[in-house]
């Protein structure tokens, strides 16, 4: 009796063994967190066509679309832009409404707001 619960501990460390050598890690790469606020967006726009004002935006995901103001005075114009957020860099950065306005290859809500005006 004695030897047959030994040999019984014994299959079962030895399959506890197989099993925890066997087994394989899964990772998970969670979404990066992107800054959608008025700052965050307005940032690639210094220089001359500095951002003075924020007037509306929106993010989906890493795509945006940004409402505002470039200029003072008379210079003073409204501007729409559409952005997408590089994730190798964490930074948002202009993107082309001439190459992704077309055939619907944004998010509808940036698609709508950021294509649809100006």
């Amino acid at each position: 009796m004695k030897w047959s619960r030994a040999l019984g501990a014994l299959v079962i460390l030895a399959g506890v063994g197989v099993a925890t050598a066997t087994t394989r890690c899964v990772t998970r790469t969670f979404p990066v967190a992107v800054p959608c606020n008025a700052t965050a967006l307005a940032a690639p726009y210094s220089g001359p066509f500095k951002v003075d004002s924020v007037d509306s935006f929106g993010c989906v995901g890493t795509w945006a679309y940004l409402w505002a103001t470039v200029g003072k005075g008379v210079a003073e114009v409204g501007v729409t832009e559409v952005l997408h957020y590089d994730v190798t860099t964490s930074e948002w950065k202009n993107a082309s409404r001439l190459r992704y306005c077309t055939h619907h290859r944004l998010p509808a809500y940036v698609q709508y707001w950021g294509c649809n005006s100006n």
